[in-house]
């Protein structure tokens, strides 16, 4: 298969090229689009075949879910059973944007979206080409990162094209995206309407994933809001995506090192050293405020702690770049100090295995 990579203008993409996009997903392919968190791989939502390209192509384990796009807020009605009032709230503060909400699904969502599960995770992109893209298809995107399964997800239509190039037919490319990590995800799937008509909760609403989006803010919102457990075991059933397997990650064996500044800077040196001595080459995961204390091979800033936005946004570029670089091993700072710390961490911690150095 050849893949198409086609530049569009990411604020006003041109209709001819939204149309043909379209009609791939329509057809039942593959078409990889920009959004503001990651770039998306898309596929009909509804179509079981649809979705399983989509698993194909990224070599991703069947039990992990997808996650549907809409453009409108009543398109959930056709694809969840009931639509919680904390939804609307939600909805009304992060919509469009970087938060997916779980619900239970309604019976026109195949499994093969939702990874086998009774609930469906749903989000509306902040981005107007997706948003386009998601009309003229028809309302229903599934669409994970676009990114062969378990590597650093895409920020440039060129990570895209280093994962998929001839697996998919279309990478719309629309410059680098926004934010950089993938959507908080929320799950709203335990609450339940009564025969009388009142909504009742089994339990708290949990953040399955963390994002932009942290719970303190959801919690202004709807009130109360926990961190699922799942959050911190790795053999956890996936209920949402980037809960289970190994996600994020470079080719080389990763280490985050966490403790006090200084303490942190210190044990990273000694640790090169090391490797140098084995003839290893290694990089190393630092902010603009430290990157100049560093004795490495590769030193790399994914951006200011003044600046948590850029943390973000440079996080999966970095880690791609130590693959270009040819590290053997990477040790990273540890970010969770930021106010979306705990997504960045999250992250790390699924591209080091879990692989932490306290110091």
């Amino acid at each position: 298969m050849i893949t198409r990579i086609e530049k569009i203008n990411p604020q006003r993409p041109e209709t001819l090229q939204i149309r043909n996009a379209a009609d791939i997903l329509k057809g039942g392919g593959l078409v990889a689009f920009p959004t503001e968190t990651v770039y998306g791989l898309g596929a009909d939502a509804l179509r079981p075949e649809a979705a399983k390209k989509i698993y194909a192509a990224k070599g991703r384990p069947s039990d992990n879910p997808l996650i549907i796009h809409i453009a409108e807020f009543e398109a959930l009605f056709r694809i969840v059973k009931e639509i919680p009032p904390q939804a609307r709230l939600l909805a009304d503060a992060f919509w469009p944007g970087p938060l997916t909400m779980i619900f239970q699904k309604s019976e026109i969502v195949p499994y093969e979206t939702t990874g086998g599960l009774d609930t469906v995770a749903v989000r509306m992109p902040d981005h107007p080409a997706a948003l386009a893209l998601i009309r003229e298809s028809g309302g229903y995107i599934a669409a994970p990162s676009a990114n062969t399964s378990g590597r650093p997800s895409p920020t440039l239509a060129e990570h895209v094209a280093e994962d998929l190039d001839g697996r998919i037919p279309l990478i719309l490319d629309g410059g680098a995206v926004g934010i950089g990590i993938e959507s908080t995800i929320i799950d709203l799937s335990c609450m339940s309407k009564t025969a009388d008509g009142e909504w009742i909760a089994d339990e708290i609403p949990l953040v399955l994933r963390p994002g932009y989006i942290t719970r303190e803010m959801l919690a202004e919102v709807i009130g109360t809001v926990g961190d699922d457990p799942g959050l911190a075991d790795e053999n956890a059933h996936p209920k949402a995506p980037g809960m289970k397997y190994r996600h994020y990650a470079p080719k080389a064996e990763m280490i985050i090192v966490s403790g006090e500044r200084e303490d942190v800077i210190r044990r990273i040196n000694e640790l090169a050293e090391e490797n140098c001595q084995r003839g290893e080459k290694t990089g190393v995961i630092c902010t603009e405020e430290t990157k100049e204390q560093y004795r490495a091979d590769f030193i790399r800033s994914t951006g200011s702690r003044s600046d948590e936005g850029s943390i973000a946004r440079h996080l999966y570029a970095v880690l791609r770049e130590m693959d270009t670089l040819g590290a053997d091993r990477i040790y990273s700072e540890n970010f969770s100090a930021l106010r979306i710390g705990n997504a960045v961490m999250n992250r790390l911690l699924k591209a080091a295995g879990h692989h932490v150095v306290e110091v």
